[in-house]
């Protein structure tokens, strides 16, 4: 009787688990609220539900590495552990084509510019009239050296652990989470010092979506390898299996990628004035 429940496959049936309808409440909750707060009201649903999406996000992750550790993560489902961090990245590039989007909508047709949202005419001409680029020589060159830099020190961690150098494989994440500070350190003193706001006209909207939700990607990219770096100094990643770390390594170098299309486009394209004339 007891052969008869036998596990004869290598694919892993999870047990359940209290995240995904845990994680389901926090998220409506951050989301009303966070609509409560920008008309005015209190702050405090929104806070609550993003700390109750923080909490889902650890438990939930705490019982993957476990079930690692218990050997349930067998090459099958290593196979589909990869598949849906391919598409999980897929859904990420579509979500930054729609800001591209708006960006080259606004950039290129100009005279279209209708005033949507109460956002002012680009009076025929891009960037509009009033509204002074950045020069993306300074600041915005050296983040792109930060990002290159921090592409290089990650790839540098994955060679040295799948070298079995743990060594080499904590100071290259001790690296790269120090440029990803660092690149955030740099893209909020950038945005302390534009002269130009989110609200009130289309370049600043295109401007400050297209560079924040990057900027959020690098804070969520950062934190992803931070969490590597302290499972790499628990000893929990091994040459033959190390997929969290691997998956975070993907993360990064498609952050790494959005930059250089948002540095092209965004900052040197843009600011050249070259953008829709007429």
């Amino acid at each position: 009787m007891a052969e008869a429940h036998v596990k004869q496959h290598d694919y892993h049936m999870v047990e359940p688990s209290p995240w995904p309808i845990v994680g389901s409440v926090a998220a409506f909750i951050t989301t009303v609220g966070a609509v409560v707060w920008m008309h005015g009201g209190t702050a405090i649903p929104w806070v609550i539900g993003f700390i109750g999406i923080l909490y889902t996000m650890f438990g939930w992750w705490r019982d993957m590495v476990r079930e690692g550790f218990k050997g349930f993560h067998t090459p099958v489902v290593m196979i589909a552990f990869r598949y849906g961090m391919i598409l999980f990245i897929a859904s990420e590039v579509m979500f930054f084509v729609a800001w591209f989007w708006a960006f080259f909508d606004a950039a290129l047709f100009v005279n279209e510019g209708i005033n949507y949202a109460r956002l002012d005419f680009t009076g025929g001409v891009w960037p509009p009239h009033g509204i002074e680029a950045l020069d993306p020589w300074h600041l915005p060159l050296l983040n792109t050296l930060i990002l290159l830099t921090s592409g290089t020190t990650v790839t540098w961690a994955h060679h040295a652990l799948l070298e079995n150098d743990r060594q080499g494989l904590k100071w290259g994440l001790v690296c790269t989470v120090l440029l990803g500070i660092l690149f955030s350190a740099c893209q909020a003193y950038e945005y302390s010092h534009v002269h130009f706001g989110f609200s009130g006209n289309i370049y600043g909207a295109t401007f400050f979506m297209a560079t924040g939700f990057h900027g959020f990607h690098v804070l969520v990219g950062t934190i992803f390898l931070a969490v590597c770096l302290f499972r790499a100094m628990a000893g929990h990643f091994t040459p033959e299996k190390h997929f969290g770390f691997e998956a975070a390594a993907w993360y990064w170098h498609f952050v790494d990628v959005v930059w250089l299309f948002l540095f092209t486009f965004v900052y040197v394209w843009a600011s050249s004035g070259a953008a829709g004339h007429g």
